[in-house]
């Protein structure tokens, strides 16, 4: 791994109606190549401000942003098209042109005015399809893809501008969930097969602290905190990103997960997956599965079936819906 983008005391935000807004300062930070690195924040938090500063598609208010060891403001437009490649989440509004084409797109600061391809960027095009693994939709007009596979062909479209730098923005926005995972193994993989440096922002948390290898975590009071998820769990920092009512971090684990309000004890007794499984049920109606608890109502956990104890009388279920249906 190389330093690919290194940033000191970076000021941003943007000028409104003459005053100047600032979204988040002193931000200092080191950002390497072979490396994916998710930014999360709240909806209002300067995400797309950060990342447009970043992509030189907005002025920074003060600090440094060096890319490969040279300031972003001494680029000029041509070479940041060789030094920087954005994917956003707008989709693009694009009809009656292939896959193949468009991806073609991206050798567009290397092909001069008229755009023609030359045999060593047809190589390179051809390698990007094939690295984001889309060569069945070569031929396809890109009207007739799915969200998840037009999203493949602009990070397709960006591997082919052969940038040491990508970013992306909310690039799992219009995607289902197992099309969420998939996006995201493939940034990681990328970045690992291109050693480039991959930045994005997302909403996805889970996924993000699942599969980054840095987090940048942006907050309008306590600025930006970096560091890799697992680092950020220790400290404290991702317990406090999202604190509110209803919701816990898991530092064992180092996920996120619902808080259910607890009303009601009932004992448990078993083992294995159907006993975890029917205590969490349990919890999501509201009631503690107590092993050691002394109630009168007892749950317990067989192989095949379940039987529910309520003061006197035994009940025998076959499912854990049925459980909670006699709770309730």
């Amino acid at each position: 791994m190389k330093e690919t983008i290194k940033i000191q005391d970076l000021s941003i935000g943007y000028v409104d109606k003459k005053e100047v807004k600032v979204v988040a300062n002193h931000i200092t930070a080191t950002i390497f190549s072979g490396e994916l690195t998710c930014l999360l924040g709240a909806n209002g938090v300067g995400k797309s401000t950060l990342l447009r500063t970043l992509s030189a598609f907005q002025p920074k208010l003060g600090g440094k942003i060096f890319i490969e060891g040279k300031e972003i403001s001494e680029f000029t437009d041509k070479q940041l098209s060789r030094v920087i490649s954005v994917v956003l989440t707008e989709k693009p509004d694009i009809r009656n042109m292939t896959v193949e084409e468009l991806v073609g797109l991206g050798r567009s600061p290397y092909t001069g005015f008229w755009g023609t391809l030359a045999k060593d960027d047809k190589v390179v095009v051809n390698n990007a399809i094939r690295l984001v693994g889309i060569e069945s939709l070569q031929g396809r007009m890109i009207q007739t893809l799915s969200d998840g596979e037009r999203q493949k062909v602009m990070i397709a479209k960006a591997l082919a501008q052969d940038t040491p730098v990508i970013y992306l923005d909310e690039p799992t926005a219009f995607l289902d969930y197992p099309s969420k995972v998939e996006m995201m193994q493939l940034l990681y993989k990328l970045s690992r097969e291109t050693d480039k440096t991959i930045f994005l922002s997302t909403h996805d948390l889970e996924l993000a602290l699942q599969i980054a290898d840095k987090l940048w975590l942006m907050d309008k009071k306590k600025g930006v905190r970096i560091g890799a998820p697992e680092d950020l769990s220790l400290d404290g920092s991702l317990g406090g990103f999202f604190a509110r009512k209803g919701i816990v971090f898991e530092q064992e684990t180092g996920l996120f997960k619902v808080e259910h309000e607890i009303t009601r004890k009932v004992g448990l007794k078993g083992g294995g997956v159907r006993c975890v499984m029917m205590a969490k049920a349990l919890n999501r109606i509201g009631i503690q599965g107590d092993v050691n608890s002394g109630d009168k109502d007892i749950i317990t956990v067989l192989t095949d079936s379940y039987i529910l104890k309520l003061s006197d009388k035994e009940i025998v279920c076959k499912t854990i819906a049925e459980i909670l249906q006699k709770l309730n």
